[in-house]
């Protein structure tokens, strides 16, 4: 039998003593900071699609670490947050692994993630940069003695949670192109129909890929009797870009929290990165308000201003238990075909031992890897602390995401840390694959299969139901004046469009009439008037059709019913002679002479349009301004037919009684011209609505 090592049964003593539950048992808390710039430059840095190194340093890069420890039981666990653009699964499960022989903590109970700034040394191979050889075994000795000096300065201790809205400081840049103004992927060929900062030229695209997530979180830890410890804070901005070697905005604001909270102590400020794979800090929507001169120190003190707003409101608790879990999987990769492998190989193998040096290098080495690779293991992680949750993806990960998961975390005030335990690339929501872009192209920054943000966001709510012993919440809009006006005025079905993925849009009238959602739309965007809608304390949520439909069957509708519904076009006036049909009561795949359709013309006003194709359009006079929501509502007795614009008639004629069941919103029965917008608060009734009751619908 092999004896234990003399440091191994030094660090199991150690850890003992650390652990030690006192006469009192109470909740603990230590954190350290660890310098993690490299001794030795140049150094290759991550961060860009080709290799580069820099030899100048601006401002430190770190390792943050936070430890706890539970008031009922030995549990101890640690919080590591890094200044690097990503590291890997590898080499975190070796940092960790040393981590626990020096000190006794499981592998299980440590947490690393990466802040994402793209100015720090190479920690890891991506796209055309390669890891730096001789920086990686210097940061993971680094990591290690900041976990150490975590757990060596435990001492009791409170905690407590707050919450700023930073909308300000960040927006969604990943944008959806027209369908007429698809551009190249790397490999040659017209997929790319978002893709990121397309929204600086507003004739190009037709709205945002997504919503964004604007909380701005912080976990505070002070002493018993108030001495600041720690905060760890939260969002989900991408990064602000510096220059040399920097920790980004996330650095300036960890030392920014120190400096205002306890600037002579060994208090630990850290920001952890959020959900922000689609997200960037300039609001393409309010071009005025962009600033090309705005500073980093400029903006980390903004988002500090606000950070220090809510830290002074935090009620602490020192009754605090903790829990932890950890998930394992294996997801595949989207290796290459036959052809593009083949393709991929001719310019590898004429690239010889040099670097990529353009995007087609690049992405054709990237085939190599993943055929190579085939799968990877990915590690998903849940904790506790008291009534806080955190949940982890070890992926750049959609805002969309982060939402899903915060909305149905039994815990309501959760957190969702990116980029944590591995660096395993985007993961778009499945939809959001169908519409290509940066954030699609198969390489290790984006490869993993098509289901993996639905396994990995599943995976994350297991665990956070395991360490809370609690069920997920059922995620749901509150009524608001608006939502309670259309229930009571008892509609026939009601889809609020407020899911965050398909393929179902439940029927909130109570009836159980769901429709179903088919592919090619967006989820989550932002709908029309939050407050009215859902209340002060909620966003109403809205679908993009990127030519998409909603689709639903209502056998026993007859020939007297109305439509109330809301409307935001994407598209530019005279892009096409029809911008979008949003409506559509006719048979799947075709337009028959039966059917009635309901549409945006190239002139910005609304147009009915009754039987076969190339019957005349019913014109509206009221222009709908672009990007703006517009309340329509069709009435139809018999064969009379009006069209209300924002509780006013805006068309009146007559057509043919529709026999159809099929029912479409964002697009045509045929699919031709489909919806490029938003829309939202669909409500079907089984009689003709009068104009006070829609004027009510529409002002509620």
């Amino acid at each position: 039998m092999k004896r234990p090592h003399f440091l191994e049964i030094l660090a199991r003593f150690l850890l003992l003593l650390v652990l030690a539950v006192p006469a009192r048992a109470e909740f603990r808390a230590g954190a350290a900071v660890v310098d993690v710039t490299p001794l030795r430059l140049p150094v290759l840095v991550n961060g860009g699609m080709l290799s580069r190194s820099l030899d100048k340093v601006k401002t430190p890069v770190n390792a943050r670490a936070i430890a706890l420890a539970d008031a009922d039981s030995r549990l101890v666990i640690v919080i590591v947050v890094v200044d690097t653009c990503m590291m890997g699964r590898a080499l975190i499960d070796e940092t960790k692994a040393l981590a626990s022989a020096k000190t006794g903590l499981p592998t299980d109970r440590i947490l690393i993630s990466a802040t994402h700034t793209h100015s720090a040394p190479s920690a890891m191979g991506c796209l055309g940069t390669d890891a730096d050889p001789a920086y990686v075994p210097f940061l993971r000795d680094k990591v290690v003695e900041a976990i150490a000096a975590a757990i060596g300065k435990l001492e009791p201790a409170r905690i407590g949670f707050a919450k700023a809205n930073a909308a300000d400081f960040t927006a969604v840049r990943r944008w959806i192109r027209r369908p007429d103004r698809l551009v190249d992927d790397p490999f040659g060929n017209p997929t790319v129909r978002a893709n990121m900062h397309a929204g600086g030229n507003w004739d190009d695209v037709v709205g945002e890929s997504g919503p964004e997530d604007p909380d701005l979180s912080l976990i505070a830890v002070q002493t018993r009797d108030g001495r600041p410890l720690a905060v760890l804070g939260n969002f989900s901005m991408h990064y602000f870009s510096d220059n040399d070697i920097s920790a980004d905005y996330f650095g300036l604001f960890s030392e920014g929290l120190k400096a205002r909270i306890a600037p002579d102590g060994d208090f630990v400020g850290a920001m952890s990165h959020g959900c922000s794979g689609d997200i960037w800090r300039r609001d393409y929507t309010r071009p005025e308000a962009w600033d090309p001169a705005l500073t980093i120190e400029t903006y980390t003190n903004g988002l500090l201003d606000l950070a220090m707003e809510a830290y002074a409101g935090i009620d602490y608790r020192d009754n605090v238990t903790l829990a932890m879990a950890e998930q394992r999987m294996t997801l595949a990769y989207r290796v290459p075909d036959v052809q593009l492998l083949e393709w991929s190989r001719r310019i590898v193998e004429a690239m010889g031992d040099r670097p990529p040096k353009d995007t087609m290098e690049v992405y054709a080495r990237e085939q190599i890897f993943l055929h190579e690779a085939r799968e990877t293991e990915i590690v998903v992680q849940a904790l506790r602390i008291g009534d806080i949750a955190i949940a982890t993806t070890p992926t750049e990960t959609y805002a969309l995401t982060g939402l899903k998961l915060k909305a149905a975390s039994p815990l309501p005030k959760t957190i969702v840390i990116e980029l944590a335990n591995g660096g395993d690339g985007y993961i778009p929501p499945p939809p959001q694959h169908a519409f290509g872009g940066y954030n699609t192209w198969p390489a290790r920054s984006a490869g993993l299969e098509v289901m993996a943000e639905p396994k990995i966001t599943q995976a994350a709510l297991g665990l956070l139901e395991k360490v809370s012993n609690l069920p997920r919440r059922v995620v749901s809009l509150p009524l608001g004046p608006a939502s309670e006006a259309l229930r009571k005025a008892a509609p026939l079905t009601w889809w609020r469009l407020n899911e965050f993925e398909g393929p179902v849009a439940f029927d909130a009238s109570g009836h159980h009439r769901d429709a179903h959602y088919e592919t090619a739309l967006a989820y989550g965007l932002e709908g029309p008037r939050s407050a009215a809608f859902c209340g002060p304390e909620a966003t109403n949520r809205a679908v993009h059709c990127v030519g998409g439909r909603v689709h639903a069957r209502l056998d026993d509708l007859g020939s007297e019913y109305a439509l109330s519904l809301w409307i935001w076009n994407g598209m530019p006036d005279e892009a096409r002679a029809t911008s979008g049909w949003f409506y559509s009561r006719d048979h799947n795949h075709g337009v028959s002479a039966f059917g009635e359709h309901l549409g945006v013309g190239g002139n910005g006003a609304l147009g009915f349009q009754a039987g076969l194709e190339g019957s005349a359009t019913v014109a509206g006079t009221t222009k709908i301004p672009r990007w703006e929501w517009g309340h329509v509502v069709l009435v139809r007795a018999g064969d009379r037919v009006r069209i209300y614009l924002n509780g006013a008639l805006e068309i009146e004629t007559s057509a043919p009684v529709v026999t159809a069941d099929s029912l479409f919103f964002g697009g045509r029965s045929d699919n031709r011209n489909n919806w490029e917008g938003r829309l939202d608060e669909i409500a079907v009734f089984n009689r003709a609505l009068p104009p006070k009751e829609i004027s009510a619908l529409g002002t509620e």
